[in-house]
């Protein structure tokens, strides 16, 4: 991803969310900005003690942002799922954690619920 667009993400997606997620590009049309946005692969702090495999991603989700310029934007997340080895079940990171755990803006905290309504499939 160009490195200016990188510096303006902070300034276009809520504070926080890069901490969880990178962005993977972006596509623009007359009247739309797509935003998309994938997990990335660090274990969530609920399972710091097991033994957690990359499973690849849930199906996107898509969430509308606030509008930029005129444009409708929209932020497409791919969430990551992982393997417990140690139970042989798949996990997800749990955003009610995340949230609780952390001092968030409102901005975050709309982002994690918008995402939270989603259930992982």
């Amino acid at each position: 991803m160009h490195e200016s667009f990188n510096a303006l993400m902070p300034l276009i997606i809520p504070e926080g969310v890069n901490e969880y997620f990178e962005l993977s590009h972006f596509a623009k049309t007359d009247n739309r900005l797509d935003i998309f946005l994938v997990e990335r692969n660090v274990t969530p702090e609920e399972y710091s003690s097991a033994k957690l495999l990359s499973k690849g991603f849930y199906d996107p989700i898509e969430i509308q942002d606030f509008p930029i310029r005129g444009l409708d934007v929209y932020l497409n997340i791919k969430r990551r799922r992982w393997l417990n080895t140690d139970t042989n079940q798949s996990v997800h990171r749990n955003w009610e954690t995340v949230a609780k755990g952390t001092r968030i803006t409102s901005d975050f905290a709309a982002f994690l619920k918008a995402i939270s309504r989603y259930p992982s499939t």
